[in-house]
């Protein structure tokens, strides 16, 4: 007895499946895009602006949690001043979020 014509056919009408994967692969990119990508490139340019933006006697706070007052403005870094005398940062190390930096907001909290 031949035992290969008892074997069904594979199915034909399985080829849309490729599709399918390729607009799902699109919508998760799309989520991923509006809900993590696209609001770290916003905070990035906010933070980029303010940090272009400071000027003399603009009260700021580093990340590292120290408040002081900007002195002097080099191209990378500002000498900002402090209780205890006077301090070098690298103007990335500034934090760029008002809420911190502006001392009425304390007042309010």
């Amino acid at each position: 007895m031949n035992y290969f014509l008892l074997q069904a056919a594979p199915a034909q009408g399985s080829g849309g499946g490729g599709f399918q994967f390729l607009i799902l692969m699109g919508g998760m990119f799309l989520i991923m895009y509006f809900f993590m990508i696209r609001p770290q490139v916003k905070r990035a340019k906010e933070a980029r602006k303010f940090q272009e933006n400071l000027k003399p006697g603009d009260k700021v706070m580093t990340v590292g949690g120290i408040h002081g007052e900007v002195v002097e403005i080099a191209e990378l870094t500002l000498v900002i001043k402090i209780d205890q005398g006077r301090m070098r940062v690298e103007k990335s190390g500034i934090s760029h979020d008002r809420r911190v930096v502006d001392p009425s907001a304390d007042k309010k909290a």
